[in-house]
């Protein structure tokens, strides 16, 4: 990671800075605003967006993200969305795990994705709004064609089995229930409609009244999942987006899973990469992310051939000469350096909304944010690399909220920094010493 801070706008709302804020002092990465953020990742810029231009164009990217614990991948793949969703990207971000989303169901991972799916305009689940813009966009485009207004159903239906006819080929049931969501609208049945459209979204279990209605039966399994998730991406070109920019999240957890479930989720893995490169999803900017031990141990990619050589990427090399073109890259993770440019960055974004921002620069200055960086990293056995959650959290929390509310603290002399082993996740726990609690800020 770069030693210098992030590149800020010159003018931050007070509604990004304090959902950025907010985020941090929960310990939590922020879903927005992390442009506000970002240190070191200056040079997966140029290559990252060129791929998501040549996807806006048509094309199809499969990417691999690794890196330790800590290192920042949630971070990272946050910031991408960002990126794409100010190119007009559709984004979901999913978690990987062995019993809410296990990659072998690939039904369940496209239900995972209509529920998370996000843009620009609609939070998660933006499945209704951009189905209803769809059809609103297949009207005009009836109407532009010279409709009339007593023609306008039958030409729609024209445009909505033309514009599906390659997903129909794999999963005619999309078309089918999309159908039968607009039939359920214009008869004024919304409870069937809404129905319709969670079972066009993969959810389970939906009555077996609307699905007769709309003329689908059963419930998504994993060989319909691929089909319907090329119509998913049909109907967001068409409504006005420009792709679908989707995260699987931890599926380092693979590792942890029974062998013959892990054989089953590589092989859906090396499945959808292979359905990427195929052309098969135009539109679609699919990024994993993982830890080392995932992509280079036997209880992982190495576990399964084919798919180790998909993923294969030369890291022998000195990281300044990483390809962010390659399908893995490579986060190095924080160093001391880096820690304290990135806290520097985060006081002086809080101090821009403060109430006294000169009090706060004068007495969080940027030696006493390397000591409790320094602190902090002691505290989990002098792992910098996973400390800046739990650093970023004592320092908007326990510090710059203090500093900001009363005049006459300082944390030089009023604070001393405890983690307790309630407020580590298990990585942090187990890193950190047996007298984590007792730790002293040495100034």
């Amino acid at each position: 990671m770069s030693t210098t801070g992030p590149k800020r706008p010159a003018q931050v709302s007070a509604a990004r800075r304090r959902t950025v804020i907010d985020a941090l002092r929960r310990g939590a990465v922020p879903e927005s605003g992390l442009d506000l953020l970002a240190t070191g990742l200056d040079r997966f810029e140029a290559a990252l967006d060129a791929e998501l231009d040549a996807v806006a164009s048509g094309g199809a990217v499969f990417k691999a993200v690794r890196g330790e614990y800590g290192s920042g991948k949630t971070f990272f793949t946050r910031w991408l969305g960002e990126r794409a969703k100010r190119r007009n990207f559709a984004v979901a971000e999913i978690q990987v795990s062995e019993n809410e989303t296990p990659l072998h169901r690939l039904e369940t991972v496209y239900r995972r994705l209509t529920e998370r799916l996000a843009t620009s305009s609609f939070p998660p689940s933006a499945l209704r709004p951009v189905v209803d813009a769809w059809f609103y966009a297949l009207e005009e485009d009836a109407l532009a064609a010279g409709a009339t207004e007593e023609e306008l159903p039958g030409e729609v239906e024209k445009l909505l089995v033309a514009r599906l006819a390659e997903v129909s080929r794999h999963a005619p049931s999309f078309a089918t229930a999309l159908r039968g969501h607009r039939a359920a609208l214009a008869g004024g049945d919304e409870p069937t409609a809404a129905a319709v459209l969670a079972w066009l979204g993969g959810q389970p279990h939906v009555a077996a009244a609307a699905r007769r209605a709309a003329g689908v039966r059963g419930d998504l399994d994993h060989f319909g999942a691929l089909g319907f998730l090329q119509g998913l991406l049909t109907v967001l070109r068409d409504s006005g987006h420009t792709g679908l920019f989707v995260v699987l999240d931890e599926v380092e957890t693979l590792q942890r899973v029974r062998s013959d479930a892990r054989d089953k989720a590589l092989n859906a893995l090396r499945q959808l990469i292979d359905e990427v490169h195929s052309g098969r999803f135009p539109g679609l900017y699919l990024v994993i992310t993982g830890t080392p031990a995932f992509y280079d141990g036997q209880q992982g990619v190495q576990r399964l051939a084919p798919l180790a050589q998909r993923l294969a990427t030369d890291f022998t090399t000195d990281p300044r000469f990483d390809n962010p073109r390659a399908v893995q890259v490579r986060l190095p993770g924080f160093t001391q350096e880096s820690l304290v440019g990135l806290g520097a960055a985060i006081r002086d974004l809080y101090a821009a909304g403060a109430a006294a921002p000169e009090r706060i620069g004068a007495v969080v200055d940027d030696a006493y944010v390397a000591d409790l960086a320094r602190a902090v990293g002691g505290a989990l056995g002098g792992k910098v690399g996973v400390a800046p959650r739990l650093f970023l959290k004592k320092l908007v929390g326990d510090v710059l909220d203090r500093v900001d509310q009363f005049e006459d603290f300082d944390p030089r002399r009023h604070y001393k920094l405890t983690v307790a082993s309630s407020e580590l996740t298990e990585v942090e726990r187990n890193l950190a010493a047996a007298s984590a609690d007792d730790v002293d800020l040495e100034l």
